[in-house]
């Protein structure tokens, strides 16, 4: 198996960037087209667990859009094959100071393009020699 393609890598990159512009503009069709339409996709949140398509587009639909600003740093975009990667990244909001976010996403690549098949999203108090 090749790790990193450089085509694979800027694909799920281009991708990943279009996720954190619809989730801090609540673009919610975006949102849901870039998560797997199936029974099994899930999303463990920083309050919620969702399992299925389902379950993660009602969430999207009655979420505020107020407050989704943010920012991201040490975002990690790791490609094995040509169908399988993983986006890392932290992030900061300017509601929540000394608190960095963690936010980790499965990708795969189906007929219908790159999608997201399993997210996990959490906020620890920063360390003080971040």
């Amino acid at each position: 198996m090749e790790v990193d393609l450089p085509d694979v890598v800027a694909e799920v990159t281009a991708q990943f960037q279009r996720y954190e512009q619809a989730l801090v503009s609540n673009d919610v069709a975006v949102l849901d087209e870039l998560f797997r339409k199936d029974s099994r996709t899930l999303r463990y949140g920083i309050t919620e667990n969702l399992y299925g398509y389902g379950q993660i587009s009602a969430f999207r639909a009655a979420r505020s859009p107020a407050g989704l600003m943010r920012r991201t740093a040490r975002t990690v975009i790791t490609a094995y094959g040509r169908d399988t990667a993983v986006a890392s990244t932290l992030f900061y909001r300017d509601s929540a100071p000394g608190r960095v976010g963690r936010q980790m996403q499965t990708w795969v690549r189906f007929p219908e393009g790159w999608r997201i098949v399993a997210a996990h999203v959490s906020i620890i108090d920063e360390a003080k020699d971040a």
